[in-house]
């Protein structure tokens, strides 16, 4: 089985919206997918590592390209 890297372009969304929709993106992934936010909204800073933290899913970069955050979270097993 193959996993995948998965995007999700969050620019110009809002507090919660970055998370809803990575919430929503993950779901039909195969455990293990990756999905790479990108998100210029200042509280996905925190609200994208809580979300991980809850729902058991794993950060596993951060990382900053001008004005953008760009997270890779994998889908937990």
């Amino acid at each position: 089985m193959r996993l995948m890297r998965h995007h999700l372009d969050a620019i110009g969304l809002l507090c919660p919206l970055p998370v809803l929709k990575a919430r929503k993106r993950l779901q039909p992934l195969t455990p293990g997918d990756e999905l790479e936010i990108r998100a210029d909204d200042p509280a996905a800073i925190v609200d994208v590592p809580h979300f991980c933290a809850e729902s058991g899913h794993t950060l596993i970069e951060t990382r900053e390209e001008g004005d953008v955050q760009i997270y890779v979270i994998r889908k937990a097993r």
